[in-house]
């Protein structure tokens, strides 16, 4: 306990907001502000031992108040959570408003000195701040003479409030003292007998009531219960210790009346509980009734339904005791209370999930396969051939841990129907897990179970689905993850196709480990840029680049018509579509690296076609067997007075016996005259690079997207200016960072490009140039467009036309070199889509010629350049005619 000390003339103040220090009493505050700080480090810890400090309440002008005197300082003030710990704040001042007008503070006349019984110190990061945590005992009261202020933080003039040892002895001689003393006392000890009693404690508080003295047992005492502001400011300023012991008296009964109360309702509830407990032990002996007289309820034979269900899953010996815990804690649940919908949910979860149950696979036939992957895909012969590669490696070592393959191509490629194809051939069954746009990482692991709704992860559901442990999973449009503040879901499925690490899965809401290592993982994407790179390092990038036009025939003729008259429930008798008209669907209405809109156009060809079959007013011919119908549903289908006769047809025919019976006389053909009346006028044509290059200054670019290659024009214009460059088309830094560049490498090269007249005057020089790229709603970037750039400034200040079949890509230095670009393979099938007859490609991309296939090499002239000097005399008609008098 605190001695009594003899008090210096001045303190230092650290003020409290609505809260008191009382004389014994131990705090534990944590001061951040720097006049907070300022006060600690000066006061207490330089001074170590004998410091001492001023603890002075203070509260908001805002409350009504009727202490004084009031001190307008703008001066914040430390806060406390509770009695045992305070958390200081600034103390810089707290704005009234947005003008700085400072709050007014209500001082306390009277505070409590304090010493420090633990002092440490701390350094916060990254901010480098200097705080202080100080265990705080109240000592004295005292009163405020003078406020002042020492740097930042507040000093007082004080005098004691503490009685001498003389007037002490007085006071305890005082009949009135000594019989409040006594009713204190008896009030402390039955306070303490009921909370050792409820606290299962010894009797060390007792030994307070004889080793302290009374008026500072009152303060102690009062200090350790949660009172109001005003009641602690009342028990502050009671000096007479009469007074003191009066109101301390007050407050410990008032704490025991409470705590008599709390028990009174703790013991109704416990009562309440117990007669829970008897209806479920009366429960519990219905049961076993029940049991007896085989008549067991419907939850009964669903828990052992379910039991039995779990017993014959085949899990893991360390997973079934698992389960049975959980099984043991359900069976001892009522169905009325909370969680037993989820319990019993969970485990049937872990009863359908296929731990031990594969799927049979069949002997591996690569003749087979290779035969499956032929009739489904046309083309692709490099994607085939690794996939084949892939199942051989599968037949001699069946439990080989071969790589995750990634499908990555522009849409309607194929990229689906390739894994679905893989499964085919394994015998195995397919799922399909679409990750586009998912952000959550619980998608893939799961919630955990605290959580309302939770559920588990994608992954596990659809294990549960397929039920087998051993399928092929499709994750398709992998690159379309995201990641925000719940997770990133690309970074749980590291674990997941690691061959490492998903022996040992863990889903957040089964929290007990799956083996995902018998499952084949595929996965699909549009790019390969937005996939982490460690995700990237799991998988091995299979590219499937666009079809050419020859490949899309073919694939028309076999897949794709015979699938659309299918579905609209047409045949061949009805509809025929020649060669001739696919190869105009393909040239003037799409243009595309894969077949989707291919096939929107057949199916509005369809269309078409069926409404002409359905209204087609001929007599349907009868057979022998036929009978007049008459039934109310039929006369709701006629009109009125009309005679109709149908053949009638069993339910088990398909589409095509169906069609038969709606039988013409001739199928409808499609020609070109049909085209346009279905599909509209043609969207593409071979003249639209010969149009747009009529003007100088126009050049064709190759481009690369993630719908595969694409035909760009640069169009390049000059007025009279100071030699600004504008660059219109919604374009990415790189992009206009090469623009700069190619308007450069002109100017600095205007002369040996007779861009000069023969006065000396500039063509380039005292011009604004302006550069657009046409389709300004679509982004576009890349350094590929470099050579473009060039040949359509050269074409504009020289005033020649580029050639309009030729069509270049590649990426230009400040020196003129040509640096090869990516994408080459998809964008010539695009120059040959378009009609382009010449290429011109960075000599270095030589190599990559070879993907390209053959049927469109021999339609295509391919021109290698090394210089931006090569690229220019390739470009333009007749060759470079500056060149026999040029530098070049």
């Amino acid at each position: 306990m605190a001695e009594s000390v003899e008090l210096p003339s001045r303190l230092g103040i650290l003020p409290f907001r609505n809260k008191v220090l009382l004389p014994g009493a131990i705090i534990r505050i944590r001061c951040t502000s720097p006049s907070s700080v300022k006060l600690v480090e000066q006061e207490l810890w330089q001074r170590e031992e004998k410091g001492l400090i001023g603890i002075l309440p203070v509260r908001d002008a805002a409350e009504p108040s009727s202490v004084v005197p009031t001190l307008s300082q703008g001066v914040g003030s430390d806060s406390g959570e509770r009695v045992s710990k305070i958390q200081v704040g600034a103390s810089d001042g707290h704005k009234a408003d947005g003008k700085g007008q400072q709050e007014d503070i209500h001082w306390h006349t009277r505070g409590v000195a304090a010493r420090a019984l633990h002092l440490s110190r701390g350094v916060e990061k990254p901010s480098g701040r200097v705080t202080y945590i100080v265990v705080l005992e109240g000592l004295c009261r005292f009163s405020v003479q003078e406020l002042s202020t020492r740097g930042t933080y507040y000093t007082a003039r004080i005098s004691s409030l503490e009685m001498t040892k003389i007037e002490m002895e007085q006071v305890e001689h005082d009949p009135d003292f000594i019989t409040l003393s006594r009713q204190f006392k008896a009030t402390a000890m039955e306070l303490i007998s009921v909370l050792e009693q409820k606290q299962k404690t010894g009797g060390r508080t007792k030994v307070l009531l004889e080793t302290v003295p009374i008026h500072k047992l009152a303060d102690i005492f009062v200090a350790s219960f949660e009172i109001s502001f005003e009641e602690q400011l009342v028990m502050l300023d009671s000096v007479d210790l009469k007074v003191r012991l009066s109101k301390a008296t007050e407050l410990v009964d008032r704490h025991l009346q409470s705590i008599r109360v709390a028990e009174k309702i703790t013991q109704k509830v416990e009562g309440q509980l117990s007669k829970s407990q008897k209806e479920f032990l009366l429960r519990q002996q219905m049961r076993a009734i029940k049991e007896e007289l085989g008549d067991n309820d419907d939850d009964e034979d669903d828990l052992v339904a379910l039991e039995r269900k779990m017993q014959s899953a085949g899990m893991p010996s360390n997973i079934w005791k698992h389960v049975q815990r959980e099984l043991r804690r359900l069976k001892k649940m009522q169905p009325q209370q909370p969680g037993y919908n989820s319990s019993r949910a969970y485990l049937e979860l872990l009863a359908d999930l296929p731990w031990q149950k594969a799927s049979e696979e069949l002997e591996l036939d690569l003749k087979a396969a290779k035969e499956r992957l032929d009739s489904d895909h046309y083309g692709l012969v490099r994607v085939k051939q690794r996939i084949i590669e892939y199942l051989a490696v599968r037949k001699l070592k069946p439990d080989a841990r071969g790589p995750v393959l990634c499908f990555v191509g522009p849409p309607g490629v194929g990229k689906t129907s390739l894994a679905s194809s893989i499964a085919a051939a394994l015998g195995r069954k397919f799922i399909r897990i679409s990750l586009g746009g998912v952000k959550d990482e619980a998608d893939i692991r799961g919630h955990r179970r605290t959580y309302i709704g939770s559920m588990p992860g994608r992954l596990v559901d659809g294990l549960k689905k397929v039920g087998v442990c051993n399928p092929v999973m499709l994750l398709d449009e992998i690159d379309k993850t995201g990641s925000d503040v719940r997770g990133d879901p690309a970074s749980a499925l590291l674990e997941v196709l690691d061959p490492e690490q998903n022996k040992a899965f863990n889903d957040h809401y089964l929290n007990v480990p799956f083996d995902l290592s018998r499952v084949i993982f595929v996965a699909t994407a549009n790019r390969v840029q937005p996939i982490p790179p460690p995700l990237l390092d799991r998988m091995e990038v299979i590219e499937l680049p666009g079809y050419t036009p020859e490949e899309k025939l073919r694939i028309a003729m076999r897949h794709l018509i015979p699938r659309v008259l299918d579905q609209h429930g047409l045949s061949s008798e009805f509809l025929q579509i020649p060669e001739a008209t696919v190869k105009l669907v393909i040239q003037r209405y799409t243009r595309e690296a894969g077949v989707r809109n291919l096939e929107r156009k057949f199916a509005a060809l369809a269309r078409a076609a069926a409404v002409n079959v359905a209204e087609q007013e001929e007599a349907v011919p009868l057979s022998k067997d036929v009978h007049r119908l008459s039934s109310p549903l039929l006369d709701n289908r006629l009109a009125d007075g009309a005679e109709v006769e149908m053949e009638v047809i069993s339910m088990g025919v398909n589409n095509h016996e169906i069609s038969n019976t709606f039988r013409i006389a001739s199928p409808l053909v499609v020609d070109e005259a049909m085209l346009e009346k279905v599909l509209g006028p043609p969207r593409f044509d071979d003249k639209e690079a010969a149009e747009r290059v009529a003007t100088p200054g126009v050049s064709v670019g190759l481009v690369w997207t993630t719908f595969g290659g694409e035909v760009q024009f640069v169009e390049a214009s000059r007025m009279v200016g100071k030699g600004e460059l504008h660059l219109t088309g919604q374009l990415g830094d790189v992009i206009k960072e090469s623009a700069q560049i190619a308007l450069t490498w002109v100017r600095a090269r205007a002369t040996d490009l007779l861009l000069v007249t023969a006065d000396d005057i500039n063509l380039v020089e005292g011009q604004d140039i302006h550069i657009h790229f046409p389709a300004g709603a679509v982004p576009k970037d890349g350094p590929s467009a470099g050579v473009t750039l060039v040949t359509a400034l050269v074409s504009l200040f020289s005033q020649k036309r580029v050639r309009a079949d030729t069509a270049m890509t590649g990426e230009m230095t400040l020196r003129g070199l040509v640096l090869p670009v990516g994408g080459i393979k998809d964008k010539i099938l695009a120059a040959h889509r378009s009609g382009i007859k010449r290429v011109i490609l960075p000599e270095r991309n030589l190599k990559d010629l070879a993907e390209v296939p053959a049927a469109v090499l021999a339609n295509l002239e391919i021109l290698l350049a090394k210089r931006m000097e090569d690229v220019l005399e390739q470009a333009f008609e007749g060759g470079c005619p500056w060149r026999q008098h040029s530098k070049l």
